[in-house]
């Protein structure tokens, strides 16, 4: 009988083990073509409003602010900036991301970030006992109580999509 593969812990993985805070480990297969999370939900067979993306954006001043919203969906910055209190936002270049986030595209979560930075998560949240979110890494999800993820990273729900 073949040994199970030790799937190794992500920092998103490694905080909310601290935080006492359960979750479920999701894993699928990366296609390099096509890191939508709509295409996750399709492989996994999972309803599309569950799964949230999380896009960082960029302020005036040069804060970031991290926003998850459905996977399907668009963000509407205009709102988000409004919620966060900035005059404008705008999405952060992907070149970025590794250096202010520690996380790449496809893989971006958003708890373990190298910094905590304020977060908006789109009200839709509360239509699910459970969402899946990015696990810190390409491949794998993690299935976590909004309302957990919400406290941990001290998010305000707010309607922030298109």
């Amino acid at each position: 009988m073949a040994k199970r593969e030790k799937l190794q812990k992500t920092n998103a993985m490694r905080e909310l083990d601290r935080a006492g805070i359960a979750y479920g480990v999701r894993t699928y297969e990366v296609d390099e073509n096509d890191l939508s999370g709509v295409h996750v939900a399709e492989q996994l067979g999972e309803e599309p409003g569950q799964g949230f993306k999380t896009l960082v954006c960029e302020a005036p001043g040069g804060g970031h602010v991290v926003c998850c919203i459905p996977v399907a969906e668009e963000l509407d910055l205009k709102r988000a900036a409004q919620v966060a209190g900035e005059k404008t936002l705008s999405m952060m270049h992907v070149r970025d991301l590794v250096p202010v986030t520690g996380y790449m595209r496809g893989g971006c979560s958003p708890v373990g970030m190298k910094k905590r930075f304020p977060t908006l998560i789109d009200e839709t949240c509360e239509l699910w006992d459970e969402i899946f979110i990015s696990g810190g890494r390409r491949g794998l999800q993690l299935v976590i109580a909004p309302d957990d993820l919400v406290a941990f990273t001290g998010a305000t729900v707010a309607a922030i999509t298109r």
